[in-house]
């Protein structure tokens, strides 16, 4: 187990370009490998949850090359997956087992996803009971609740699924099985979630409807090959806006981002919340936005109420606006968000725990969290519990503190974000 020590710094500077987006690079790998033909997956993310979607589309026979700063994807069509010789195993990440599950179910093959100790404790009932209904063979710990999940694969028919909660990954695992369903799939939230697969299947070729919260994917569409930009990960970027935000005297530029709309709900409240943020030489590449961002450190913030619309939008984030919180006037209230304990860990929990050690005026709600902000962090001794978001957005709350802190067992940021640490580095002064 490896530990941060963290000594506070005066500001952030420079300018850098973050890894791929790591939910769209999942989705690129995944997709290319269905598609007909040859895909060029622009820089390689280098996260281990995304070498899991890697390594097990090449134990079901894809072939995969690895060419300098790209991937070479050679797809042989929906149906060309080939039953694993082993357990597929996905580590620590929900994104890999949930897509995979969806695509796996539609294949004639036998299969088992597994993954560590933490992935083992992640709701998947959310995907068993819809592959069910499309006729998958789908089996788990406590009737599919938990993992190793158990596929049997064969033919699916499509439905019309309304979704409790607003999940890409739900979303997503239904759509890749209704490519292999007969009749149309459709999707239904009640909330907008981020869109990722959807632009990419349209990218790709496939044949899609969109209608408000109702995505549906036709029956028969096919994909096809092409060369895939992947935008620098808007979520990895979160930690350095965050700590050139509340540090006078930063400021940072980072090129090539990911502005996609239904991940943007981060910048939008940090500018609601007073901060100096520009978005410049905004385009879209392969069905995604992309731009360049100047981050200026100095302004005043002040504490906003977060409601439910938004989160979808920035669940990834909310460890680390909370920490943004801290260092604002007045109070943040952060509500809707109770998806976040279903995670790597109860991020609620863990993000409450961690900056009330170092000092915060932090209180725990069911759904979200309270933070009085205005008040210096001290510094302290925090737990990751294995979660990447949390060990990130600890360590940037130690770069504000007063004193050094120690953030406990790190090697989790691994799974998303080996860079982190390095990139920190470079742009402290």
């Amino acid at each position: 187990m490896s530990n941060f020590q963290i000594t506070p710094i005066r500001y952030i500077k420079g300018e850098i370009e973050l890894p791929p987006d790591k939910s769209i690079f999942h989705r690129a790998l995944i997709l290319s490998s269905l598609a007909q033909g040859k895909s060029k997956i622009k820089k390689i993310q280098r996260g281990e949850d995304c070498l899991s979607t890697l390594n097990n589309l090449k134990l079901m026979g894809v072939k995969i090359e690895e060419k300098k700063e790209s991937l070479l994807v050679y797809g042989e069509g929906l149906r060309s997956l080939k039953e694993p010789p082993d357990i597929l195993n996905c580590g620590n990440s929900a994104t890999t087992m949930r897509l995979l599950a969806g695509v796996i179910a539609g294949q004639g093959f036998y299969s088992v996803l597994s993954g560590d100790e933490y992935l083992k404790k992640r709701p998947m009932k959310r995907i068993t009971e819809p592959l069910r209904k499309m006729g998958a063979k789908v089996f788990g710990r406590e009737d599919g609740q938990f993992p190793p999940l158990t596929l049997a694969g064969g033919r699916l028919r499509g439905i019309h699924y309304s979704s409790p909660i607003p999940s890409a990954q739900v979303k997503s695992c239904i759509l890749l099985a209704g490519l292999f369903a007969e009749g149309d799939t459709s999707v239904t939230e009640p909330l907008q979630s981020r869109d990722h697969t959807e632009r990419m299947l349209r990218y790709l070729g496939g044949d899609l409807e969109i209608d408000n919260l109702k995505v549906t994917v036709k029956e028969g569409s096919v994909l096809e090959g092409k060369k895939i930009f992947v935008p620098g990960d808007i979520s990895g970027a979160a930690f350095f806006i965050a700590g050139a935000v509340i540090l006078g005297g930063s400021e940072l530029k980072i090129i090539n981002v990911g502005l996609n709309p239904t991940r943007r709900g981060f910048l939008d409240i940090l500018i609601r919340m007073g901060a100096e943020i520009e978005i410049i030489s905004q385009k879209t590449k392969c069905e995604e936005e992309v731009g360049n961002l100047l981050i200026k450190g100095g302004s005043e913030l002040e504490g906003i109420v977060i409601e439910k619309e938004i989160i979808p939008q920035l669940i990834d984030e909310i460890p680390v606006l909370a920490v943004v919180a801290c260092f604002a006037q007045g109070e943040t209230v952060i509500r809707g968000a109770k998806e976040l304990r279903f995670k790597e860990t109860d991020r609620i929990k863990a993000i409450v725990e961690g900056l009330r050690k170092m000092g915060a005026n932090i209180e725990e709600k069911e759904d979200g969290m309270v933070i009085r902000g205005g008040k210096k962090l001290k510094g302290g001794e925090c737990q990751s519990y294995g979660d990447h978001r949390i060990a990130m957005a600890l360590t940037i709350a130690a770069l504000g503190a007063k004193k050094k802190s120690k953030i406990i067992d790190v090697e989790c940021i691994n799974t998303s974000f080996p860079e982190f640490r390095e990139i920190l580095k470079n742009i402290s002064v």
